[in-house]
């Protein structure tokens, strides 16, 4: 079952001499419960891709569908309501709150949102995370890859349709990165969560369902990770 797709999805940013195309022409399909990471080089225009399927940043022409909604034909108020709950987002560098202990990091969306945090899932989602004994510390006495795990919490809290992760471990050293990923995977497994990650390590890549590679804003190559050569 497809949940997201681009059709010839356009990003240019500057007029004239100064003109940039980021995204150039890209139409892609995911199907739900999919893990698909997308690699390219820095400036190849990946994160900005990654940014108009969130509802972050609008494109210059083309449509974004997300369960079949064109996302872009949306009110501000419509678009800012569909990023907080059916978005997830994973950044590089956390952003948690440094005065707001793990617990709190959490949950912020929900209470955001208006939503009724529901506690279960969340106690369920720290186990799984490895953060059942850390829901009161504050971000400053965490690991870096133990706030890499509550930016996921974060992100998967509000049970969202895609899970977006920005280089999600490129911050972190080896053993950090391999279970960040190993993390990204138990919750695809898991909660059939449907992820697209973008990553420039390969090797983190073609664990993935399937790799896209994007060169000078265009896709160039869409095939399944495990045959990455």
């Amino acid at each position: 079952m497809e949940i997201l797709r681009t059709e010839h999805l356009v990003k240019v940013y500057g007029k004239d001499s100064q003109r940039i195309i980021a995204v150039n022409d890209v139409s892609l399909t995911v199907e739900k419960g999919e893990f698909v990471a997308v690699v390219g080089s820095s400036g190849s225009g990946k994160s900005t891709l990654l940014h108009m399927i969130g509802g972050v940043d609008r494109p210059t022409s083309g449509k974004v569908l997300v369960e079949g909604q064109d996302i872009y034909q949306m009110k501000d108020d419509q678009l800012a309501v569909f990023r907080r709950r059916q978005v997830g987002l994973i950044y590089q560098f956390y952003n948690l709150i440094p005065v707001l202990n793990v617990e709190e990091n959490m949950t912020l969306p929900c209470e955001l949102d208006g939503q009724k945090v529901d506690m279960e899932y969340v106690r369920e989602l720290a186990r799984t995370l490895g953060l059942g004994q850390h829901m009161g510390h504050l971000p400053n006495e965490l690991s870096g890859g133990q706030q890499q795990r509550v930016a996921i919490g974060r992100a998967l809290v509000t049970r969202p349709a895609i899970l977006l992760a920005d280089e999600p471990t490129g911050n972190l050293d080896t053993r950090a990165s391999n279970d960040i990923l190993e993390l990204l995977k138990l919750s695809n497994r898991r909660y059939k969560q449907t992820i697209v990650m973008i990553t420039h390590n390969l090797e983190l890549a073609k664990q993935a369902d399937r790799v896209l590679t994007i060169v000078d804003g265009r896709l160039l190559v869409d095939t399944e990770g495990r045959e990455w050569m």
